[in-house]
């Protein structure tokens, strides 16, 4: 699912084998990563980061240090596989002795910082993350009775896309993340619960920030998760979610194997308009269209529409009706969302019942539904409670008159 008071608008534990340890609690994990020492060993400066790269960037930097490529694979698998998921250079076992003391004079291994970990009433995790200038951004770890459990990742620090029904819209753009930053997401992660929920084998960009508007770094670290002597996170299990930004999600479509969400959340341009301002450059038809155009040439793949459920302004049976024609020829499947308060919303939450009921209309028009229910709203984890506005917040959009009764 603490920042900088003002927007800056950028262009566009490895597990010790000690048992003891191996059976930690998340908190006592937590409070290992930040003694003195590992901080020491950590510690961030003009290095090379080391999960900035994908593996034949390794390869070549481990070659240009006078090593041999084959030593590469070795540490790309204290950093991703193996269940090491390396963070200091102690953690480093079976790598040469010069080659371990050549990385520990010229690169980092860790990029981000715990600052702390909340725990929602059903179990969900938020993690906040520091970064090297001061900045925070969240992290959010979904458990699943059926095994499936789920990072979701951010890829901003904020975001500039603005939409109506998301709090961390409120923020504006601060920073866009370093592919290393949106990795370690990931790797920490595993690191920290794959001991109390099992594999973690899910990945959604759905946390703060527009994925697209990061699009070189989020194709990147897309890839680094899902290489096969790495994280190995299946391709159709990592999900790249947008708001709509056109040109790059062709891009995407073209570079990565990894699947696509889009956040779609209206079935009139008048409503997306005030709703997601990205509309205003990128319409539905220009969307839709491009969707359909580029999907129709891969035969196997899909997208996942989502749609937050906000009460009286989209939820309505004509938008039903529209939707299912408005997807038309997509191949697709709906995400209905449950809207999740934050303070300073104008919006409210559709209720449960019409929920149900419009979804059943668009399982009578012949698509594939699921409703997402909430998880960890009691700690602001849920989708579109993520981040910390401040004292600078961008504005709230003016209501069109029709849907002020609504609100």
């Amino acid at each position: 699912m603490a920042a900088p008071a003002q927007a800056q608008v950028l262009p566009l534990l490895r597990w010790s084998r000690s048992a003891s340890f191996l059976c930690a609690s998340p908190r006592r994990l937590f409070s290992a990563l930040h003694r003195p020492a590992a901080a020491a060993r950590c510690e961030a400066g003009s290095k090379a980061m080391l999960k900035g790269m994908d593996y034949s960037e390794l390869e070549n930097w481990v070659q240009v240090q006078g090593f041999r490529p084959g030593q590469a694979m070795m540490l790309w698998k204290c950093l991703y596989g193996n269940n090491v998921w390396a963070h200091c250079y102690d953690e480093l076992a079976g790598l040469n002795k010069d080659f371990r003391k050549m990385i520990t004079e010229h690169a980092d291994l860790k990029a981000l910082t715990v600052k702390d970990i909340h725990t929602a009433s059903d179990g969900t995790r938020k993690i906040l993350f520091s970064l090297e200038d001061g900045s925070v951004i969240e992290t959010v770890i979904i458990p699943c009775a059926r095994g499936r459990t789920t990072v979701c990742v951010s890829s901003q620090v904020g975001c500039a896309m603005n939409c109506q029904f998301c709090f961390t819209g409120r923020m504006g753009l601060r920073k866009h993340l370093s592919t290393a930053e949106i990795v370690e997401q990931a790797v920490f992660a595993r690191r920290l619960f794959s001991d109390e929920f099992g594999s973690i084998n899910n990945v959604v960009f759905m946390g703060m920030g527009e994925p697209f508007h990061n699009i070189d770094n989020v194709i990147k670290a897309s890839a680094i998760m899902v290489d096969e002597q790495g994280l190995h996170f299946s391709p159709r299990k990592v999900t790249v979610s947008t708001s709509g930004l056109v040109p790059q999600l062709k891009r995407f479509l073209q570079e990565s194997n990894c699947s696509l969400a889009v956040s779609l959340n209206a079935t009139t341009d008048e409503v997306r308009n005030w709703i997601m301002p990205i509309n205003r450059k990128y319409n539905l038809n220009l969307l839709l269209g491009t969707l359909r155009e580029e999907l129709n040439l891969r035969k196997k793949q899909i997208v996942l529409f989502e749609y937050v459920m906000l009460s009286g302004v989209n939820d309505s049976m004509d938008d039903a009706k529209r939707l299912i024609e408005l997807v038309q020829g997509i191949p697709c499947k709906i995400n209905l969302i449950s809207f999740n308060p934050h303070g300073g919303s104008q919006i409210k939450p559709t209720p449960d019942d019409k929920i149900i009921e419009f979804r059943n209309v668009l399982i009578q028009g012949g698509l594939t539904v699921f409703v997402r229910l909430s998880r960890g709203d009691d700690q602001m984890a849920a989708c579109g409670q993520l981040g910390e506005p401040g004292d600078y917040q961008l504005p709230l959009l003016r209501v069109p008159e029709k849907f002020q009764v609504a609100l």
